[in-house]
């Protein structure tokens, strides 16, 4: 799945944006359904089998945007303002790279500060395109751009940007490969917006009007040194039990850990103090909904260089077949 992760990742769509990301996923899952469209937000819904008797529809969802900066004011030297589409952290800015989605690149720094230890909000950083006026800069307000930095191959483990969640979007693709027969309904949604509140999730959720839903994204990895969280690399996917935005139902975080005991597929739990996914939004929709969801570890996440292992994702896939293939019992 490298290939399939690498060219997702390297392919730009920060929320709100989503048209080319939209494009490459939709020619992979082209020749698995029949039935494939696009909301009004611009999420990509993808139907999979039919809902036979004692079978449920399911929606299993994986966000297809990333974070990004918008252009919100360019100064007489030319250098660039930017705000945040999505949670930038300030920390991992200064001296990296971004690309815009017009083409032109550029250098993150920021302004001088006496405190030179102290890191300082993103209003106090700029982006250097090589421009020496406002004249001549190639970017303008509301150009948009994502960070810049190449898939790198370490083995076992991958880096890139965009890790979250093109990831997930792979094992969604790898999963509507591998399921043969199934006697649910199974709609995967490829969703936007997600990194600014799961707007695109939240539409798709209300129109699809599922049984059961379950989100695939990444969470943070617990074994860097100050992380107290018992989510680590390499062990397998996790299995949601509560985020800041939602408590996974008891019954389908049961299902989800006896179906990865029965396959002696491995796997933790996940209890997470910041963020949350498609998933909240999937249990509230409508008159409301079963929902879990399922987390693929991840280092430094929300960072230009987020890092994966390569056997948490295929078994990632095997878990994630197994739960969609066989009739649902809660």
């Amino acid at each position: 799945m490298k290939s399939l992760i690498q060219t997702l990742t390297q392919t730009p769509g920060p929320s709100g944006y989503e048209q080319e990301i939209r494009k490459v996923i939709r020619e992979a899952v082209t020749p698995l359904s029949k039935s494939i469209q696009v909301d009004a937000l611009g999420s990509l819904i993808v139907r999979v089998g039919e809902k036979k008797p004692g079978g449920l529809r399911v929606m299993v969802a994986a966000h297809m945007d990333e974070i990004g900066v918008i252009v919100s004011h360019v100064e007489k030297k030319g250098f660039v303002r930017f705000s945040n589409l999505g949670s930038i952290l300030p920390r991992y800015l200064a001296g990296g790279r971004v690309r815009f989605l017009n083409g032109v690149r550029g250098v993150i720094n920021h302004d001088r500060s006496e405190e030179l230890a102290r890191i300082p909000g993103v209003e106090k950083y700029f982006i250097d395109v090589g421009a020496t006026s406002d004249k001549d800069c190639p970017v303008k307000v509301g150009d948009v751009a994502v960070f810049d930095r190449e898939f790198l191959d370490m083995g076992k483990r991958v880096s890139s940007k965009a890790m979250d969640d093109r990831v997930a979007c792979a094992v969604l693709i790898e999963t509507m490969r591998n399921i043969k027969t199934t006697p649910n309904e199974l709609v995967f949604v490829f969703s936007t917006q997600e990194e600014v509140q799961s707007r695109g999730a939240q539409t798709a959720a209300y129109a699809i009007e599922a049984d059961l839903g379950i989100a695939v994204d990444v969470t943070p990895s617990g074994d860097i040194l100050g992380v107290n969280m018992q989510v680590y690399l390499g062990q397998g996917p996790a299995i949601k039990v509560r985020d800041v935005g939602m408590i996974a139902d008891p019954k389908v975080v049961k299902w989800m850990a006896d179906t990865a005991k029965k396959n002696q597929i491995p796997c933790q739990m996940e209890v997470l103090d910041v963020g949350s996914t498609d998933a909240r939004t999937m249990q509230l929709a409508r008159s409301g909904m079963l929902a879990g969801a399922l987390s693929i570890p991840c280092r430094y996440v929300h960072s230009p260089s987020e890092l994966v292992d390569m056997d948490d994702i295929t078994q990632s896939v095997k878990l994630l077949t197994a739960l969609l293939s066989e009739r649902i019992q809660l």
